[in-house]
């Protein structure tokens, strides 16, 4: 028998959701574009933290004992400062009674800032050697610091031993320094402090021609005489002690204000700075001194005689140790000193072209960072704050993340175990279960069918066994294939052909409801086949008159491909567990289109279904909740179906899904409100599934992204052990979907990859859903291209 709904014209006009679909279409790109540019931007962010945390692009290496023969004796006899004249070196020691106070491998938000009172306090200024992934860290405190009247100067980007490094390398450390102090503090400088470096008469053949070039781009590097050794943590008296220089000699001092607990060095220094003045001395940054120098008309090779003090690498056989730092402190400062950054690279380093010099002789070093410099080191601190806000937030996300997924499959586990026994009890407390009388009664069957001339002949094969009275209703919506025509020469008795202008699947289903002779009626899709038992199993729990739908068992037909078997493993997992969690909690989300059944005036209530949104089947769900209809899971009624055959197809497919139950969710958030049955539903069903179906797998991407991260340039092994595990967590679940299902578990083999790749895509199909509501774009209901090779499965009768 054949119907045709009426047309109401000769053109018809395009619908609301067609309009707004020509408009969705042409930002479709720019959505993908920018799904791709927030990705980019989260990696991005994790790389710049993790430069800066010397995660990435680390090197601890630290060179120690090596030969000094091939550098000039009267450098390593000269004072602690090295300067560089139209190539020719330099060097000059402080005056007598003069201190200098030098701070290495801050700035840090704890101790600098007491470091910097104490000075103040003691009306006293020094000179801080900063790691510039601590100055972006902190740029605060450095611009207060050179407020204060204190001396900058560079100590690499990294802390790492530039006698590694090659030319690109110096210069990058250099520059990205350059840059954090022009942003933070608006300066640049030109002094320059190696990392573990000492005494000048410890320079060897590897780290002299690093001087010498980092001269040549007009940096003086600057050594030390005495050494505090705070980081060995003495105590105060050694501190004091080993910082104080002999003979009434000037000296350069070193102190810390990183790399540790520096509670002793702050105590020390105001002790130590009491004690020097008694004793006559004066205090002033490396600037200052040469100034002094520089007004007396001292040499530097006769001042490093008549000042200098005694170097702590003694000259033993042509070798020279390092005695300022040992292993323990390195590994300490690398630590907390090795944060990396972003520069120009190649640009040159050369610190007097930021600006013109400051007038405060303190300061002299200084340089009024202008231009590019400026604006460029203000957007690295800029970056650089970001990061320090972004990956720790992520971190958080990824622990709630972490901890929802779990607790997720621990609920999965343990109340779809309890519905399986509930459901299948056949003894014990209560008796065998049943959801009362037979529902014997014949009923409609709705097959909505767009182009659908490979898979109609099956399906209606498939319903044409059924073991339950049906009728069936085939709505032809629109179709350009001649599908009616296949549904018509079938010659079945019990096929009605409803033929209306193509206006969408909810049309086609409202229109099947309309014609409807039967109370119940299932609704399936025009590529899904029924085992024969699939319709009498789906009415029963109708026995109940409390339950207004009925989801059942969609199977993936087509699982011999990959895509296929990860589907499968999908549907497996997503129908046992999820739906089994979901129906015992009375908040099941949807109801599948493959195989689905209503009370025909449950349906006809809440108005059908809607066309305001993309996934019918979910909208209709939760519109029969908030009208207080129970809707549950049916495991025994199977349906078989075809899968997406490619990653277009597949994509395309969830990104509806995906946008469709966004829409839903939003149409009835009014539940979250609402009292009764709606309000139920809106306080228990939807925070479940927004957590569930949105949040956690928006997030969940943030797991993959960290393990790669930790696997690239953290800990590979723990790394793998912790994606092993929840690997294994995940297998255990599945597994256990499949046991309640009877499914071979060959299939699991391919979960590994799936969670490799597949998974991934439907991170990407997700967020890119998120990027389309929050853009307001509309999708239409699409068609997937089918091949008509899912039948009932060998072995179903």
């Amino acid at each position: 028998m054949t119907t045709t709904t009426p047309s109401r014209g000769r053109r018809r006009a395009p619908s609301r959701m067609e309009r707004a679909a020509g408009r969705a279409a042409a930002l479709q790109k720019p959505r993908v574009i920018l799904a791709l540019l927030l990705l980019l931007a989260l990696v991005s962010v994790m790389l710049l933290d993790g430069y800066l945390r010397s995660e990435i692009g680390n090197d601890s290496r630290v060179r120690d004992g090596a030969a000094y023969d091939k550098v000039p004796e009267e450098i390593l006899d000269g004072g602690p400062i090295l300067t560089f004249d139209n190539g020719t070196a330099k060097t000059q020691s402080v005056p007598a009674k003069t201190i200098v106070l030098t701070f290495d491998d801050g700035p840090t938000a704890t101790w600098t800032p007491q470091v910097l009172k104490v000075l103040e306090d003691n009306d006293v200024e020094g000179t801080f050697f900063m790691v510039g992934s601590m100055v972006s860290r902190y740029p605060g405190i450095v611009k207060k610091l050179v407020e204060q009247g204190n001396e900058v100067g560079i100590h690499t980007f990294t802390h790492v031993d530039l006698s590694y490094q090659g030319a690109a390398r110096l210069k990058r450390e250099l520059n990205q320094t350059q840059l954090a102090l022009a942003g933070a503090a608006g300066v640049t400088t030109t002094l320059f402090r190696a990392p573990y470096s000492s005494e000048i008469n410890a320079v060897d053949n590897y780290s002299w021609p690093v001087y010498k070039e980092i001269g040549g781009l007009g940096y003086t590097s600057v050594f030390v005489d005495t050494d505090s050794d705070d980081w060995k943590k003495p105590g105060v008296s050694k501190i004091v002690q080993w910082a104080t220089p002999k003979r009434n000699k000037g000296a350069i001092v070193l102190m810390h204000d990183a790399g540790g607990d520096r509670s002793q060095t702050v105590e020390a220094l105001d002790t130590y700075i009491k004690k020097m003045k008694a004793k006559g001395y004066t205090f002033t940054t490396v600037s200052g001194a040469q100034a002094r120098l520089n007004r007396t008309g001292a040499t530097g090779t006769g001042q490093a005689a008549a000042g200098g003090t005694a170097g702590a690498g003694e000259r033993s056989g042509g070798q020279r140790t390092n005695g300022q730092e040992a292993s323990g402190q390195q590994a300490a400062e690398q630590q907390t000193g090795g944060r990396q950054g972003s520069g120009r690279d190649g640009q040159g380093a050369r610190p007097g072209s930021a600006g013109a010099a400051t007038v405060d002789t303190e300061q002299a070093a200084h340089r009024t960072a202008t231009g590019a410099t400026l604006y460029e080191g203000r957007a690295l601190i800029w970056a650089v704050a970001v990061a320090e806000w972004v990956v720790p937030a992520l971190s958080w996300f990824l622990v709630v993340v972490g901890v929802a997924v779990m607790g997720r499959f621990a609920m999965m586990l343990v109340l779809a175990r309890r519905h399986h026994r509930q459901r299948n009890r056949r003894r014990g407390r209560g008796g065998r279960f049943s959801w009362g009388p037979p529902v014997t009664e014949p009923v409609s069957v709705i097959v909505p069918a767009y182009n659908e001339k490979e898979c109609i002949a099956n399906t209606l094969k498939s319903l044409a066994r059924s073991t339950h009275p049906i009728e069936i209703i085939v709505v032809d919506d629109g179709s350009t294939d001649n599908t009616s025509e296949i549904a018509e020469s079938l010659g079945m008795p019990n096929v009605r052909v409803v033929r209306q202008e193509n206006a969408g699947k909810p049309a086609a289903l409202n229109n099947g409801v309309r014609n409807a002779k039967y109370d119940i009626v299932v609704m399936m899709d025009g590529d899904t086949v029924f085992e024969p038992d699939a319709v009498h199993q789906l009415v029963q729990p109708f026995a109940d008159p409390e339950i207004g739908a009925v989801a059942g068992n969609a199977k993936v037909g087509n699982r011999t491909t990959v895509i296929g078997a990860w589907q499968h493993i999908e549907y497996v997992m997503g129908f046992n567990l999820d739906r089994r969690m979901y129906d015992l909690l009375r908040c099941m989300p949807t109801i599948p289109g493959a195989i689905g059944a209503f009370r025909r005036d449950a349906v006809l209530e809440v108005g059908g279904m809607s066309e305001d949104t993309l996934a019918e089947d979910t909208d209709i769900t939760i519109a029969m909740h908030r009208a207080g209809w129970r809707v549950v899971y049916q495991e025994h009624a199977r349906a078989w179906t075809e899968a997406p055959g490619s990653l277009k197809q597949l994509w395309s497919q969830r990104y509806r899904w995906s946008y469709g139950t966004m829409q839903a969710l939003w149409k009835h958030r009014k539940s979250l409100t609402d009292r009764g049955p709606s309000g139920r539903f809106g306080r228990v069903g939807m925070p479940l599934v927004v957590l569930f179906q949105i949040v956690t797998p928006v997030f969940a991407p943030l797991i993959d992204v960290f393990t790669v991260y930790s696997m690239v340039f953290v800990d590979f092994r723990a790394a793998l052990l912790a994606w092993l595990a929840v690997l294994a967590v995940q297998l255990v679940c599945a597994a256990y979907a499949f046991r309640l299902d009877r499914e071979k578990y060959r299939y699991l083999a391919m979960l590994p990859l799936q969670q490799l790749a597949y998974r991934q895509m439907m991170y990407l199909v997700l967020i890119h859903s998120c990027v389309t509501a929050l853009t307001g774009g509309r999708l239409r209901w699409q068609k997937l291209k089918r091949t008509g090779e899912v039948g009932t499965p060998a072995g179903v009768s």
